[in-house]
């Protein structure tokens, strides 16, 4: 963890991040997402117009000669503006099956950066014991969305009593930050909790930056969940999920050994094959080695 000596330094992180993922930020945004320290709006606000290290367009801060990430940005917001209906209808039918707890958007489509091509990622909070029956159902909604040509990918389920994550990381800490919960609003608030370490990377976001025009976050369950759940409270139900468990746990882990992103177990299953957040966080780094070059010449 590193920890920024000044204001004007932790501003450029948290620009310096953002543009790993070619992503202007507006100055309420610096201020939220204000990487290794804590500092009240007004004081970021009069250092960003004090500085010289990095431009502001149109309301969009970024490094100096990424000036032109203000149009992508804006291109990326209307192809999130047309993935959110999807996002909720294909969410709110996740937090409708039976053991699901909570379901957040996570990824680009949290923060309205996504592409044509991007997939909906989804995080899901089931109940204990049951985390891999709901996977299996989850996977269902998901053939159903493609076959109406909607990528939607539930790649990381917790169970409610899993919910402090281990991976103690800025990257995580952004995940967790900028996730944008459908249903389960109780559990998302005992999440962010339960992760006050993100503190440490985050200390001044607390709680959701924005939501999504038409994104009211649900609080309570579904009745017909609670039917649902009861009637497959069977012994056959039980061996379903102790038999699904099994094979896709040994399944996922030996197609995703490479990856230490990855985790499968009866409490979690993460499918970050593709170490996203490593690469993000070496860019990043990368990134700061640069900027400290061009500071001191």
């Amino acid at each position: 963890m590193y920890a920024p000596e000044s204001l004007e330094r932790a501003i450029l992180h948290t620009l310096a991040y953002a543009d790993v993922f070619d992503y202007p930020l507006t100055a309420n945004e610096i201020h939220h997402y204000l990487t290794g320290l804590a500092a009240p709006v007004e004081c970021v606000d009069a250092t960003l117009r004090a500085s010289g290290l990095w431009n502001s367009v149109d309301g969009f801060y970024s490094l100096r000669g990424r000036e032109a990430l203000g149009d992508l940005r804006r291109k990326r917001a209307g192809v999130a503006r047309r993935l959110w209906p999807q996002a909720v209808r294909y969410g709110r039918l996740l937090a409708s099956l039976p053991f699901v707890r909570m379901v957040a958007v996570t990824g680009s489509l949290a923060v309205n950066n996504a592409e044509e091509w991007n997939d909906i990622d989804y995080l899901l909070v089931t109940a204990p014991g049951r985390l891999w029956t709901a996977r299996a159902l989850a996977l269902l909604v998901t053939r159903l969305a493609g076959l109406q040509r909607v990528r939607i990918c539930p790649n990381y389920l917790v169970t409610d009593t899993n919910l402090e994550l281990s991976d103690h990381s800025l990257y995580v800490a952004r995940e967790l930050a900028q996730m944008i919960p459908l249903a389960g609003l109780p559990v998302y608030e005992r999440m962010r909790r339960l992760n006050s370490w993100t503190d440490e990377y985050l200390p001044n976001a607390r709680g959701m930056l924005h939501l999504p025009p038409g994104v009211r976050p649900a609080r309570s369950r579904p009745v017909a969940q609670h039917l649902l759940e009861a009637l497959m409270n069977i012994p056959p139900a039980h061996w379903f999920e102790a038999w699904e468990m099994r094979r896709k746990i040994e399944r996922l882990s030996r197609e995703q050994a490479g990856s230490p992103e990855a985790w499968f177990s009866p409490d979690q299953c993460k499918g970050h094959g593709s170490r996203h957040g490593q690469r993000a966080e070496r860019a990043f780094r990368a990134k700061l080695e640069e900027l400290s070059l061009e500071i001191l010449a």
